[in-house]
């Protein structure tokens, strides 16, 4: 059974990216373009592992984050903050909402995949 994984971003082109790097380990990928959006799929989907952008339309990650986090149905799941914002008051943001880990873009999909991995594999 492979596990599912939800992107969120508003660029196409980073969703593109995302499926590309995550293409070779067979996840199921579902989208979502926006915090409301993320917040919405996360409920329905149920994902093992979400990946999403800090700046986007609607509703931040970082208020996704904190919205996921705090709903009873989606706490458990861990969110890895993909972003262009690698300064320490923004790393500082995603982790107090909640977040598992922190990436900055341009991605390095050895590190990323590296990050899924350990996250994936800690979940029971």
């Amino acid at each position: 059974m492979s596990r599912k994984i939800l992107l969120v971003d508003d660029s196409a082109t980073v969703l593109m990216m995302e499926k590309m790097i995550l293409a070779s380990e067979r996840f199921q990928v579902v989208t979502a373009a926006n915090g409301e959006e993320a917040q919405k799929r996360a409920k329905e989907e149920l994902p093992d592992l979400i990946l999403m952008d800090i700046v986007m339309p609607k509703m931040t990650g970082i208020q996704a984050c904190r919205a996921i986090k705090d709903d009873p149905s989606t706490k458990h799941i861990p969110i890895i903050l993909v972003t262009t914002r690698g300064e320490a008051e923004s790393m500082e943001a995603g982790y107090s909402s909640g977040c598992n880990d922190y990436v900055t873009k341009p991605v390095n999909s050895a590190e990323l995949l590296g990050k899924i991995r350990n996250l994936l594999g800690s979940q029971k």
